[in-house]
């Protein structure tokens, strides 16, 4: 017993040690990568807790059954962490722990203090994720929901496509889940979760939860989302289980009273109806339904038809224009005896992939080097010019140059050769790593006319051209998008596409607009390259007209 409490301090080093590199991380939630040190920490905090429980096995039994849960979860995962963490309910879940249940623990033990298992605990917890990180894997969910028009039975299963770690989502992930929804004034989503909570608990499911809790939440949502009829009905199925409950008495006779002068309002219109001389007004005041062309499709929704692998097609006709090649740039030494495989994505804008531009091992090296660099990815402020972090762009990003290592150098002489453009004025090389459910919402690469400063600290003029390397296959979700020309473009791993943003007079090509879908499951690392205009004069003359 003795030498037991003796190593415990031991414990506590390693673990601490461990946590220190986490500790100049934040927004866990927005790099999968990242978030595969949370598997390890939890792993240590397992086994330290065994530890614990064979010095006090007879009085924490409770404690035990919790441990070996974890551990059995943590042996998976380890296994295989980026593809545990790329099943979005298993990242969320793990904020969930971090953040709340293992606090939940040091509740249920506070009663020993003799124990070194507290205290270390205790210290471990201030690195741990925070209320944001467990809201923002929340919110993910959601997203994804909304995205993929996944029915919330299917994510609480873990039935989604590709998925390698099923994981289920308790009655109590559930209606934490519509808890955040509903803090969020977001009743489409709290009926949802509460309603999934409350199936899973009529279904047998034990839980700390009641049906009480559930149907009053679910009452109140309904209401805010106008359905008076179906909000009295949840209300009465609760007065059924707990009749003195205060707020449902008072909102019984509220929602009867609306529902009372909804009704005479109808009865009203109806006299009004059979009245003759109201038809005509009647007439006038109805709407005329108008059919809605693709055109006139919100960009959101395009976007998120395009994620889903729906929206517009590109004919047969433009589809027999595309081509696969050897590509050599107009006979580059590098490339004559042994070409790049260059194929078409999309005909305008002129987007092309290029096939095993990137080997494992370059890959490995270039994620070795950002890992420990990430950063919550920023957005440029359009009227403050101030770089900040952005609800729409969910990922973590860092900037490598070529005097750091010789395989960045090697890189962009490979992007330089097969494009022909220089790079000594193209930024660095920036790599991505996306969080769970991440994405970056539609945008432009270039500055348009109404951003006259924008990339003027460079001195190296607009942004003519982007490079986009894929680090990764991603299972499902994480495509890039085209919106305005309905163009999708799919991860694949080792794989670069590339297109130019702006015309050859220098215009810029709106076309170009697109976006990063959520990575429903996987993780989603990448990398690109910015070229900018200055050093293209002679690589890339201006064009006589405006859309050259």
């Amino acid at each position: 017993m003795l030498s037991l409490r003796m190593e415990l301090p031991c414990w506590c080093l390693l673990l601490l040690s461990c946590l220190q590199s986490l500790s100049a991380h934040d927004d866990f939630f927005t790099s999968i990568g990242q978030m595969t040190d949370l598997l390890y920490t939890e792993k240590d905090l397992v086994i330290s807790l065994k530890d614990y429980i064979k010095a006090e096995e007879n009085k924490l039994e409770r404690v035990k059954l919790w441990a070996d849960k974890l551990e059995s979860l943590s042996a998976t995962a380890i296994q295989d962490p980026e593809g545990f963490l790329g099943h979005p309910v298993n990242a969320f879940k793990l904020m969930k722990r971090l953040n709340t249940e293992w606090g939940d623990l040091e509740s249920l033990v506070l009663s020993d203090t003799t124990d070194g298992f507290i205290s270390n605990l205790t210290i471990q917890r201030q690195y741990f994720p925070t209320n944001e990180d467990q809201t923002g894997a929340a919110k993910a969910l959601l997203r994804l929901q909304d995205t993929y028009r996944l029915d919330a039975n299917t994510i609480s299963t873990g039935d989604l496509p590709g998925v390698k770690h099923k994981s289920h989502m308790t009655v109590e992930d559930c209606y934490e889940l519509g808890k955040i929804a509903y803090s969020d004034v977001d009743y489409y989503h709290t009926e949802l979760w509460m309603a999934q909570a409350l199936k899973q608990l009529d279904e047998g499911e034990e839980s700390t939860v009641d049906k009480v809790t559930l149907l009053d939440y679910l009452s109140y949502s309904i209401y805010q989302q106008g359905e008076i009829k179906r909000a009295l009905e949840f209300t009465k199925k609760l007065l059924e289980l707990d009749p003195e409950h205060q707020r449902a008495n008072g909102n019984l006779k509220y929602f009867e009273f609306q529902l009372e002068k909804q009704k005479k309002a109808d009865e009203e219109l109806a006299k009004k109806q059979k009245d003759p001389g109201n038809k005509e007004i009647i007439k006038k005041t109805e709407k005329p339904k108008k059919k809605v062309s693709n055109k006139l499709i919100p960009e959101r929704k395009k976007y998120e038809m395009l994620c889903r692998g729906e929206g517009n097609r590109m004919t047969p006709r433009r589809q027999s224009r595309l081509f696969c090649r050897y590509y050599d740039n107009n006979h580059n030494p590098k490339y004559v005896l042994s070409p790049a495989k260059q194929q078409d994505e999309w005909d305008r804008p002129y987007i092309v992939r290029y096939l095993d531009i990137l080997s494992d091992e370059e890959i490995e090296r270039i994620k070795q080097l950002a890992k420990p660099r990430l950063r919550r990815a920023t957005i440029s402020n359009p009227i403050t010019g101030v770089l900040e972090t952005a609800s729409y762009r969910i990922s973590k990003s860092a900037w490598l140059t070529g005097y750091e290592d010789p395989m960045i150098d090697k890189i962009n002489q490979r992007i330089e050769d097969l494009t022909g453009l220089e790079m000594d004025t193209a930024e660095e090389l920036q790599v991505a790593n996306y969080g769970v459910g991440g994405q970056y919402e539609p945008h432009f690469d270039f500055g348009r006319k109404d951003e006259p400063d924008a990339f003027k600290e460079l001195g190296t003029g607009n942004r003519i051209a982007t490079w986009l390397f894929y680090m990764s296959d991603v299972s499902a979700g994480g495509a890039t998008v085209f919106p305005d020309v309905g163009a999708a473009v799919w991860p694949q791993k080792g794989t670069a596409v590339f297109w130019y943003n702006l015309f050859a007079s220098g215009e810029g090509d709106y076309s170009t607009r697109h976006a990063a879908c959520p990575v429903l499951v996987g993780n989603k690392w990448v990398s690109n390259k910015w070229i900018h205009e200055r050093g293209q004069e002679w690589r890339r003359p201006c064009g006589i007209n405006e859309t050259d």
